[in-house]
């Protein structure tokens, strides 16, 4: 089955959850379970949907692994990206797969706290492509390290927009 626009037929979507650890446990950690659901009330079945996360150990099954096994909404196709190692690895490999599916629409999955510096990033990586980005994301109360965390990632976050820029 292509992608693209038949006659009739919406153009296709990617709905990409962004996963989340705290490298404390082998289950999935309840900020990532949130952003799974919230996924999953964004999917339609004809959607493509990319699991985004890697494992923070040896014997840990990656983030994209975890949320692979909860996932119960209809789907089009789940893309498994393992390799993700930051929000700059989410959003290039959620770019790349957009361009290989000739994506027109991403849904952005994340939490509220990181909503904003992620969505920025993934259009940038997707600069010239047409794709529209939109973001949903939770509501869940992000914790004083995940807070000082994201203060400093806004610090690099011009570098780390050029670096996406250049995502192909």
């Amino acid at each position: 089955m292509g992608y693209g626009v038949d006659a009739g037929r919406a153009e296709m979507r990617l709905v990409a959850v962004l996963g989340y650890s705290d490298r404390g446990t082998d289950a999935l950690h309840p900020v990532c379970a949130a952003r799974l659901a919230r996924g999953q009330r964004e999917v339609r079945p004809e959607d493509t949907v990319l699991l985004s996360g890697w494992a923070r150990g040896e014997a840990r099954a990656a983030e994209a692994e975890l949320m692979a096994r909860a996932w119960t909404a209809p789907a089009r196709r789940v893309i498994l990206d393992r390799g993700a190692r930051s929000t700059l690895g989410n959003v290039s490999g959620v770019a790349r797969t957009a361009r290989r599916a000739g994506a027109r629409e991403v849904v952005l999955v994340t939490s509220g706290w990181h909503g904003r510096r992620a969505g920025l990033l993934a259009r940038a990586a997707l600069i010239g492509s047409q794709t529209k980005v939109i973001v949903a994301t939770t509501n869940e109360d992000a914790t004083l390290r995940a807070r000082l965390r994201e203060l400093a990632c806004w610090a690099v976050l011009p570098v780390l927009a050029i670096v996406a820029a250049r995502t192909r």
